[in-house]
């Protein structure tokens, strides 16, 4: 508690605006025209000017706002906290959407406690800007998950069927057993969609635009905010296979999380 307010939401507040102002700024340089910087894994898995620009800001802003806390980022990689906070940063989420002009990019900015590793940090406070949507979603921890002054919460029956939205990884020879599991799932599907952000995804998810979201191969940055507004808006988001190289990571309603699951547990 820091005055008449909890840490948690004071946090919400620097990540969303933060976020904005991240998200403003890639809206900018994708109107002005995309520089690509490099490439990472593979050919498709760009780097452009813009996401290190991004990440420039959010960088600067938290070291100026709180100068202890710890940085874990897409572009510029890590630095330890001296406060028990750490920030896990992905600048431009879906940067080939945005190197195409596809307005399915975000900015995601989430707030952890106990280090950079997914598997024992504890959520504190969510940002997700969609910047070419003109849509901010963010989370406190025990808070809620919100878009603007909207409380937002997942679905909880799917009667048709659940509308469910994974993603692929750049790497050519996943895509056999990522199509693999696309059909072990569908028997569970309305219908599934491919955004090409996981933090919109998740973001949607909690908004229940979407009634599950599974992929494998995430990084931390790729979903730290997007969790927590999951379970903030009353759904669960598990890990699996973390030992692997492609982590499986699954959100959805309780119910269907645990049918989710279940059928992919069998894959491992």
């Amino acid at each position: 508690m820091i005055g008449d307010q909890p840490v948690e939401v004071l946090l919400q507040e620097l990540a969303a605006d933060i976020a904005r102002e991240a998200g403003a700024l890639a809206r900018e340089r994708r109107a002005a025209g995309v520089a690509l910087a490099a490439t990472k894994s593979t050919l498709a898995d760009i780097v452009t000017e813009a996401d290190r620009e991004v990440e420039d800001l959010i960088r600067a802003r938290l070291t100026a706002e709180r100068p202890g806390d710890g940085f874990l980022g897409e572009e510029s990689g890590a630095a330890q906290s001296t406060t028990g906070v750490t920030w896990v940063v992905d600048p431009i989420d879906g940067t080939v959407n945005y190197a195409y002009g596809i307005p399915m990019y975000s900015v995601s900015i989430a707030a952890v406690e106990g280090g950079s590793d997914p598997d024992t940090w504890q959520p504190l406070a969510a940002a997700v800007c969609a910047p070419a949507i003109g849509e901010l979603f963010t989370a406190s921890h025990g808070g809620g998950a919100w878009l603007g002054d909207r409380r937002l919460a997942v679905t909880t029956e799917t009667p048709a069927g659940a509308l469910l939205a994974t993603g692929f990884g750049y790497d050519p020879s996943t895509h056999d057993g990522d199509l693999a599991t696309v059909r072990r799932v569908m028997p569970l599907a309305r219908d599934l969609r491919r955004g090409g952000s996981a933090a919109i995804d998740l973001a949607y998810v909690a908004a229940g635009r979407l009634d599950g979201y599974f992929e494998r191969g995430l990084n931390p940055w790729d979903f730290a905010a997007g969790a927590l507004l999951v379970t903030e808006a009353g759904g669960r988001l598990s890990r699996f296979d973390t030992t692997s190289s492609r982590p499986m990571v699954v959100a959805a309603g309780p119910a269907l999380h645990e049918r989710l699951s279940d059928l992919l547990h069998k894959e491992v």
